[in-house]
């Protein structure tokens, strides 16, 4: 299996390719405009998960979260740091804005590397994913009322030979996504976003995503 160190050869990678890249954005103002911090880091075995292969700390990651389960929207579900867009801010300036908010990691807008499709969710969210740079951080801290716990997923683990997996949706048309992670899942919208970064960003390809179907308990 591929690895991936956080160098500076995948920093220039991932930015090669997300500029090679041909976004589609959406037109969707009858959405609540929100974007979500993509953010590659070492693995520094923060937030380990039950059935995680070890990793070198040095291990590129992407940071996610467990939502608090007092939040109104996808209370307990996994998420990337991320939020509502507020008057006047750029998709990537609320991505660094709720990075900070969230899990404490303060970058300054040179560590934007690019963005990936936007995807539409069924509870009524227009998510723009910022792709980040953040290199070595050696510790995260949450914001207790909006994250119950911080991981580091290495990047070698969206490679697994069962990811993704397509479930049938009850809805009939487009199927659900899950990533797997260690002994769990992950559901899309994250699972797809998390899809796209793998193809996009680590492979170079022009991998779409916003046909997939959402979970029934990601609708709200």
């Amino acid at each position: 299996m591929t690895t991936f160190n956080c160098s500076a050869e995948l920093h220039t990678s991932i930015s090669k390719n997300l500029a090679a890249f041909s976004r589609a954005g959406l037109a969707s103002a009858e959405y609540r405009q929100a974007a979500v911090a993509v953010t590659i880091v070492d693995y520094q075995e923060q937030g380990n998960l039950n059935g995680l292969d070890a990793a070198d700390t040095n291990c590129a990651s992407v940071i996610l979260t467990r939502r608090a389960g007092s939040l109104r929207n996808h209370a307990g579900q996994w998420a990337f740091p991320g939020g509502s867009i507020d008057s006047g801010e750029s998709p990537e300036q609320a991505a660094l804005r709720e990075l900070e908010e969230e899990v404490g990691l303060i970058l300054p807008s040179n560590r934007v590397l690019g963005c990936l499709d936007d995807f539409v969710t069924r509870s009524g969210f227009h998510i723009c994913p910022v792709v980040i740079w953040g290199g070595t951080v050696p510790e995260l801290h949450g914001n207790e009322q909006e994250v119950a716990s911080i991981h580091r997923i290495p990047c070698t683990e969206l490679f697994r030979p069962d990811a993704p997996i397509l479930e049938p949706a009850t809805t009939g048309g487009q199927p659900i996504l899950y990533m797997p992670v260690g002994h769990s899942w992950i559901a899309t919208p994250t699972a797809a976003i998390l899809f796209q970064f793998r193809e996009v960003a680590l492979s170079g390809l022009s991998t779409r995503v916003a046909e997939y179907e959402q979970p029934y308990f990601a609708w709200s």
